[in-house]
């Protein structure tokens, strides 16, 4: 049998914990009954996530991403919160050969600037903010058709169908993270940041 755990040879490389210094550029909530949030002065949070966000609760139903549960399931949500950065943001937009990508179109709760390549945060890291909140990343944010679809219609392109396609290629590992409250308070635009990525192991 298999063993998953099985040591390697030459073990594996460890990558000490890491911080980084980010910044909130823009706080956002989705309070329609639809995932497009709009830009706001400062968020709540608490242990559901944001106060009356499209996103808020401390269970969800399964969709299509957890297919080994029947559609539907109530489960943890861990996805409280959608954190996105501007230069990944600025990308998709020149993937897609429009002017912009903003925020609010692909229901994002927070914008983060000054964190290189913050997509690719591991399960794990922790953001904390200045102000006292703390939120804890759950996974990398995959692109979906519905965002593309908002992206297309608020960016005015021609072909709508065409722009819903066109995002899951252009925002592949640039559309951010998702996360949940460890820490509930207040957050407000222009707060500090700081991100504490964790320990890893890696096998070459």
């Amino acid at each position: 049998m298999l063993d998953t755990f099985a040591r390697r040879d030459d073990g594996p490389d460890i990558v000490p914990a890491k911080k980084l210094l980010g910044e909130v550029a823009g706080v956002y909530d989705a309070p329609f009954g639809h995932f497009q949030s709009r830009e706001v002065d400062e968020l709540t949070l608490t242990f559901e996530g944001v106060e009356g966000d499209f996103h808020a609760g401390t269970t969800r139903r399964s969709g299509g991403r957890e297919p080994w549960y029947p559609r539907g399931t109530e489960i943890r949500n861990e996805r409280q919160i959608s954190i996105v950065a501007p230069d990944e943001l600025a990308q998709i937009a020149r993937g897609m050969e429009i002017r912009e990508v903003r925020p609010e179109w692909v229901g994002a709760n927070l914008l983060i600037s000054g964190v290189p390549q913050l997509s690719m945060l591991p399960a794990g890291t922790l953001l904390f903010f200045s102000g006292g909140v703390t939120i804890k990343v759950d996974a990398q944010n995959g692109p979906c058709r519905v965002a593309g679809r908002a992206v297309a219609e608020n960016a005015h392109m021609r072909d709508h169908e065409a722009g819903s396609l066109l995002f899951p290629k252009a925002a592949k590992r640039l559309r951010g993270l998702v996360g949940w409250v460890e820490k509930p308070g207040t957050v407000k635009r222009g707060e500090k940041v700081s991100v504490r990525i964790p320990e890893q192991w890696i096998y070459s």
